[in-house]
């Protein structure tokens, strides 16, 4: 009952203040539940795939403005989820919201996985490669901010406008019916390493030593945002 209680900022105990073996404690928990939510996004990821209904579904939700709703609908189911995650002790509320984020990535991967798997030649192997590259990007990067303890908190306001000139771009290119390109994906993948950087410092930095499902969803909105544009890159080159 006592994760239940409110926490109130001034009575947390931050990352910063305990010592190096709490510490990493706190960040072996974080990394085994960004890898737990890597296992279960494959697993939606699978039965989603099985079903000819939902993959022909979320494919035709990729045709003009249909995926501007997609979107938006994608971003305020996983914006509730990040908010519920944030602002509760609740651990069950936390890995309740961490699970809502985690089937509404694997259901916008659909038609992304499912014309890599099922309409290119060489698709597992592509899908090997582009987790591949994903995985030591999100490493080296976390690396940087792990080994030179670096607060990378002034990225904040940066990504925020990149996110909103990458959307206004999404927008732009699906009303105007053209495509955003390599360069795109190239600048979006430039993107989410910022994004990486600033989740893995806010991790070191401002989360309480109880916040390690919050701090593991950041890390992993972040992976699946590099993951989808370096797939992108990868499917441009076929």
């Amino acid at each position: 009952m006592e994760n239940q209680l409110p926490n109130p900022e001034n009575s947390k105990v931050m990352i910063s203040s305990i010592s190096d073996i709490e510490r990493a404690a706190f960040y072996r928990k974080t990394y085994s539940h960004v890898a737990g939510g890597v296992l279960v996004f494959i697993l939606f990821e699978y039965l989603l795939l099985q079903s000819d209904t939902i993959v022909n579904f979320m494919l035709s939700m990729t045709e003009g403005y249909k995926w501007l709703l997609m979107l938006g609908g994608f971003i305020l189911a996983t914006n509730y989820a990040e908010s519920m995650a944030m602002r509760t002790t609740d651990k069950n509320k936390q890995y309740l919201a961490y699970g809502i984020y985690i089937f509404f990535e694997a259901l916008i991967f659909v038609p992304l996985l499912a014309i890599a798997i099922f309409y290119m030649e060489t698709g597992p192997e592509l899908l090997n490669q582009a987790a591949i590259v994903t995985l030591a990007l999100f490493t080296g990067l976390s690396a940087v901010v792990l080994l030179t303890k670096k607060d990378f908190s002034f990225l904040k306001t940066g990504l925020a406008i990149g996110f909103f000139i990458a959307i206004g771009l999404i927008i732009a290119g699906t009303l105007f019916g053209f495509n955003l390109g390599l360069w795109f994906s190239v600048g979006m993948c430039l993107l989410a390493g910022g994004s990486i950087l600033y989740q893995t410092s806010n991790m070191v930095n401002q989360y309480g030593v109880e916040d390690y499902i919050p701090a593991a969803l950041g890390l992993f909105a972040s992976l699946m945002l590099l993951f989808w544009y370096v797939l992108r890159i990868f499917m441009s080159r076929d």
